[in-house]
């Protein structure tokens, strides 16, 4: 089967509805340390939330479309979640004793590592979820990694176990492959906001104050990079704008992650056994498949999906790309991952 599709790709620097105009303007044209303290300074002094009023914010921010608790460490996107809560007090913790017992208020950076309850971080939006009480309990304040050796998985998947990530092997919790992208940006978000903030902040095996260690960066840049930035984290980001008045800029502009920390380049399988092969020949992209049931999906690095669907065996795919630039192929079943940039220059 063969598809010819013809596709005009437009790359503005922003592609995301409900910015305010203007918003970013001092941001401009910078790299490296002058942006990230650019961006610091447009996202500082947001307007503090109280954590009583959390769960009154979830209702916003973390809804799905059936009108469900948005909870990432149960979730299963495209299939059905093992178990749902609902935002009533029924269903928020008090006590717990296993999994699909209430939800509560997750830091997905940890409190500890900033020293706390201590404000504003400890009400940020940008690092707090909805999440089964067990799960986060499970979490507690180990590190996010990829785990080699589990101990322990939840009903969706995440587990916590032993790093097999380069440059650490301790215990981390491993979210699922969907959202880890969700939770790589909001690292980036603390980075910047918290940029010369974080004097006196404890820090952990993956953080120094509010900058990630070298394991950490490359470990979110790489999932920053696995799992673009979704429709569910446009529309939580401007809920979040019109709460506490601030923005995650990483969602906003995902090419910041590279114009902060230089062109990054990750290919998690070596091609020679990957069930798809590609070529570029000027505007035209040609990918074929030797599997059938593949899910796959190409896009811009600022998140527009330009294709994707599910693999029949021998299908060749062929794209016309009427502009150049850099695209992020993905491709995937139940037990692999493989993903790589390819980058059109005509």
């Amino acid at each position: 089967m063969k598809k010819l599709l013809f596709l005009l790709l437009l790359l503005p620097a922003f592609v995301f509805s409900q910015i305010p105009a203007g918003y970013y303007d001092s941001a401009e044209g910078l790299s490296g340390t002058a942006l990230k303290s650019a961006l610091h300074n447009i996202i500082d002094n947001h307007d503090v939330q109280s954590y009583s009023d959390l769960h009154n914010h979830f209702e916003n921010t973390d809804k799905k479309p059936n009108g469900k608790v948005w909870d990432m460490y149960s979730d299963v996107p495209g299939g059905t979640p093992p178990y749902e809560y609902s935002f009533v007090s029924g269903d928020q913790c008090g006590s717990y004793n296993s999994e699909a017992d209430c939800y509560n208020r997750e830091h997905s950076w940890p409190k500890s590592w900033f020293g706390g309850e201590v404000s504003p971080m400890y009400s940020d939006l940008f690092i707090l979820y909805p999440t089964d009480g067990y799960v986060n309990g499970k979490r507690s304040s180990f590190p996010y990694g990829e785990v080699g050796s589990a101990t322990w998985t939840s009903m969706n998947g995440s587990k916590l176990g032993t790093c097999n990530f380069p440059g650490y092997n301790g215990t981390v919790f491993e979210p699922i492959d969907e959202y880890k992208g969700d939770f790589a940006r909001a690292y980036f978000y603390m980075t910047v906001r918290y940029l010369g903030e974080d004097s006196g902040w404890p820090g952990s095996d993956m953080t120094t104050g509010a900058q990630l260690k070298p394991w950490a960066l490359e470990l979110m840049r790489k999932w920053d990079f696995e799992d673009p930035v979704s429709t569910k984290e446009i529309d939580r980001n401007n809920e979040v704008y019109n709460i506490q008045g601030n923005r995650n800029p990483f969602i906003d502009n995902p090419n910041w992650v590279d114009s902060i920390y230089g062109a990054y380049l990750y290919i998690e399988n070596i091609i020679n056994h990957t069930p798809y092969s590609y070529q570029i020949n000027k505007s035209k992209l040609s990918l074929e498949f030797s599997k059938k049931d593949l899910q796959y999906q190409i896009v811009s690095l600022t998140g527009f999906v330009l294709l994707s669907g599910i693999s029949n065996e021998k299908e060749n795919i062929e794209v016309e790309i009427k502009n150049s630039g850099v695209f992020l192929l993905k491709v995937w079943n139940n037990n692999e991952t493989w993903s790589e940039k390819l980058f059109v220059i005509f």
